[in-house]
């Protein structure tokens, strides 16, 4: 059985960038939302890569609508923890894979000690 993940726009980037730490990921079953891709995008259109429309018409089908209590959920976390300055697309995503019962594949330091958390630098 394949692994799913929710992954988040660092690693989408660090895909992209061909980090091999993310090798492994490849063949995994990849879920976004529509704020990680319109991150992906922006992250696209600052790099000007040349073939953007490749990346993302490749990554466009594993969007998955959000649900009103993952934002909710999440943005209650986020607050709780605003010291730790987590972004609300991060919160977002980690609280969709929270209710897909799926870890949530990312890079960024604010989510290295989170449960349900595939950390990969």
């Amino acid at each position: 059985m394949t692994e799913r993940f929710v992954y988040d726009t660092y690693a989408l980037v660090e895909l992209l960038n061909k980090n091999p730490n993310y090798r492994k990921y490849l063949d995994s079953d990849m879920i976004i939302n529509d704020f990680i891709f319109s991150e992906f995008c922006y992250q696209l259109i600052k790099a000007n890569v040349k073939n953007m429309d490749e990346y993302l018409n490749e990554i466009e089908p594993a969007i998955t609508k959000l649900s009103a209590e993952v934002i909710k959920q999440a943005m209650k976390f986020r607050y709780s923890n605003k010291k730790r300055k987590m972004s609300m697309t991060d919160c977002i995503s980690y609280f969709q894979a929270k209710e897909l019962g799926i870890k949530f594949l990312t890079g960024d330091k604010e989510f290295q000690e989170q449960d349900n958390v595939e950390f990969v630098k």
